[in-house]
This record gives structure tokens, C-alpha cells and sequence, in this order.
């Protein structure tokens, strides 16, 4: 198969974290054949000083890129109120597009990118890689046991998942700045809500509660509804509907929480419960691989993940969170809870983002299932803009069926 040739937009944390070491990574599946980078500091550009690459071209403008026959796949690694413009103009060129969550700020304009790709016949990928999180496959492994299965936690009645950190000032990037799209909402919420809907699909209502309790930042944070410093989301489900019972998705992501490590998953069912601290471990090791700055250093288990959990947990494995970060499982002995039995939930199957560059390529040239549908990635933007209605107006409110 005839690899495909990419071109990188943007030379920020997202390309050179989560797209160019992947597609290196991949060179039976793609060729990174350039960059744009508007700005370059150097004569060959970020990446390429980056990464040590010497065959990569690198672009100044968009209109190279757009009429550059040989570029098939856009990456689009930008700030988030330019994602819209940019896949736009990329489609209408022919060409597929790979854009970084949030794919756009308003569900108008994700619709109609949808339909964009579709009328010219062309891939369009939402980069929601937290679906490869090795903490998210396990609790998915978890729900999916049957309730005969004595680990099982039976019907769902709550769910929790954060993203919590602790840090007093703003980072001083774009995403602290009152534009389109910007903030936790956008940033972190659209990885929380995006495993909510998959694991259990559209709530029939959401509660949302948003604020920047830090006192920080532009002074027109609360008024323009961007930029959101905290928040907590409540996705309601009736009984019925995903599960048996009606239930509650908690999402929160909250900049003061002073704790090490972070809650991540507490799920209640009828017959058990789950605890899940600590954040999935692929980001940390990329951008550790990025810092290395040498080209071929990325981690064989990139290509191909490790099929089984290491012998050695003290030797860091591409994927691997150690066991000590594993889940824990609580349940009642019988029916009247006079004794609780813990246990250990491991994490055996590593993260691997790998996959969804590989299920990519697969759509590209086979025209295969992709496992991010954009109707999936529209889903979150409506979700969030739901929120952020919610938090305004102070109410629940419906989420449309």
C-alpha cells in the first residue's frame, strides 16, 4: 500500500506531541512530507529541527499546502478557533483532514464541515485520542462484563470522571485567552464527554456549573462564556435509556485540586464499586520522547503495543501505568453490605494512540469503519454548548433527541 503523505499544520504542543511522532512512527502507513509553520525560527522549522528530519518541506502559508497535489491528509494541530477554516478550506482542496478536539467551537460549523467531507467524498477525523487512555479500555473492559461475572459492579447508578490538576496561575497560552473555544470546557471537557458518550450515549438532559475560581485571567471571563477556569457537568440519564435505572455522568475538571495522585474514575453499581486514580501515562512518555529530539527514538511499542502487561513494572513501558496506579474494586459480600470485599482491577491492556492513526490510514485507503465518527465528535461540541447554556442560565436543560 502506497504510503500516505502528510502535512502538519502548526508546530505547537499538539503536532509535536500527538501527530508527527506517530506518523514517524508509521512509515509503512504515512510519510510526514511537510509543515506549516508561519512564523519559522529557523530555516527548517520546528519540527524538522525537532525531530532531526532532512526530506520534509516546509510551508509558510496555507496556500502551498492547498495546492500541493502530492498532500493527501492534513493534520491540524492549531488553536482551536482556527479549526474550522482550516479543515474547511482543506476539504473544499480534496484533501483529508485530521483535526485536534475540539473540532470546532460551535456545532453549526462541525455539521457542516460533516457534510462538507461527504459531498467530496473525504475522510475527516476527530482526534479524540483518549479513547486509546489505558485507564479508559480498562474501565470499559469492566463495564463490559456481564453481571454474572463476580467482579462485575452490576447496573450502573453513577458515574465520575475527572481531570483534575492543581495550578494556581494560567500557563499563559492561548487557551487562557477569552476566544472561541477556548478554556477547560473545550479543553478537557471535550475528552470527558466524549468517553461518556461512548460508554453510554446521549443523557436525556445536562446540568452544567462553570467558573473561574481562581481569580485569574482575562477580566471578561465570566461574561463572554470562552473561557471556563472550572467546571462540573451532569449528564442525566433516565431509567431506561443506556441503563435499567436512571443514573447520573459527573464530569469535572478542576484547576485547585490539591492531590497526588488525582481521582480519574469512581463508578457505583448495584453490586460494586470502582476507584481509578491517576492520569494515563502516553502523554507524559511523549512529550519526554519529543524533549529527546532525535529522530528514530520513538518507542518500538508504538508500532507495535506490547500484547501483554510487562514482567518487569519497574522498567517504564510505552503504555503502561504502573500497578500501583491500577483500579480497585469494592463489593458487598451480600445483600445487606455487612462486609466489603476489595480487589484489584488491573490495567492489562496498554494505551496505545498508535490505534487511532492506524484506523485512520485504514479509512483513507480501504474505506473502512473509523472508531471517532464525526457524527460522534459534532456530539461533544452540542454537548457542550448544552453545558455552557446550563451554566448560564443557571437550569437543566434538555438535550435534544
Amino acid at each position: 500500500m502506497e504510503t500516505i503523505k502528510c502535512c502538519a499544520i502548526g508546530a505547537g504542543l499538539a503536532t509535536l506531541t500527538f501527530h508527527v511522532p506517530f506518523i514517524l512512527a508509521l512509515p509503512d502507513l504515512f510519510t510526514l512530507h511537510s509543515v506549516l509553520e508561519r512564523n519559522p525560527r529557523t530555516p527548517t522549522g520546528t519540527v524538522c529541527d525537532r525531530f532531526n528530519l532532512k526530506q520534509v518541506k516546509l510551508y509558510t502559508n496555507l496556500e502551498q499546502v492547498l495546492s500541493d497535489t502530492e498532500i493527501e491528509l492534513v493534520l491540524i494541530g492549531t488553536p482551536n478557533d482556527t479549526h474550522y477554516a482550516l479543515a474547511k478550506a482543506t476539504l473544499e482542496a480534496g484533501k483529508h483532514v485530521l483535526v485536534d478536539k475540539p473540532v470546532t467551537p460551535t456545532v453549526k460549523e462541525a455539521k457542516e464541515l460533516g457534510e462538507l467531507a461527504k459531498a467530496k467524498g473525504k475522510v475527516l477525523y476527530a482526534f479524540q485520542n483518549r479513547r486509546w487512555d489505558q485507564d479508559y479500555l480498562a474501565l470499559k473492559k469492566l463495564l463490559d462484563l456481564p453481571e454474572t461475572d463476580p467482579l462485575s459492579l452490576g447496573t450502573v447508578i453513577e458515574f465520575e470522571s475527572h481531570f483534575d490538576r492543581y495550578r494556581l496561575g494560567l500557563k499563559g497560552s492561548w487557551k487562557d485567552e477569552p476566544r472561541p473555544a477556548a478554556g477547560l470546557i473545550y479543553d478537557l471537557g471535550s475528552h470527558l464527554i466524549d468517553q461518556t458518550l461512548a460508554l453510554f450515549g446521549r443523557p436525556t438532559s445536562i446540568t452544567a456549573f462553570a467558573s473561574n475560581l481562581r481569580g485569574v485571567g482575562h477580566p471578561d471571563v465570566d461574561d463572554n462564556n470562552y473561557t471556563v477556569y472550572s467546571l462540573r457537568i451532569y449528564m442525566h440519564y433516565p431509567a431506561g435509556s443506556a441503563l435499567p435505572y436512571r443514573f447520573t455522568a459527573i464530569l469535572r475538571a478542576h484547576p485547585l485540586s490539591a492531590q497526588s495522585p488525582q481521582l480519574r474514575f469512581l463508578v457505583r453499581g448495584q453490586k460494586g464499586s470502582y476507584t481509578k486514580y491517576g492520569i494515563d501515562v502516553q502523554e507524559d512518555q511523549l512529550k519526554a520522547l519529543v524533549s529527546s529530539g532525535v529522530q528514530g527514538q520513538t518507542p518500538q511499542s508504538l508500532i507495535t503495543p506490547v500484547p501483554v502487561l510487562p514482567v518487569a513494572q519497574s522498567i517504564p513501558v510505552y503504555g503502561f501505568e504502573q500497578e500501583e496506579r491500577w483500579g480497585t474494586l469494592q463489593h458487598a459480600s451480600d445483600p445487606n453490605g455487612s462486609a466489603i470485599v476489595t480487589s484489584v482491577w488491573p490495567s492489562t491492556e496498554p494505551g496505545c494512540y498508535t490505534d487511532l492513526y492506524r484506523n485512520l490510514a485504514a479509512a483513507i485507503r480501504e474505506g473502512g469503519e473509523m472508531a471517532v465518527k464525526w457524527e460522534e465528535a459534532t456530539a461533544v461540541i452540542e454537548m457542550i454548548e448544552l453545558a455552557k447554556q446550563s451554566a448560564r442560565e443557571g437550569r437543566t436543560v434538555e438535550v435534544p433527541r
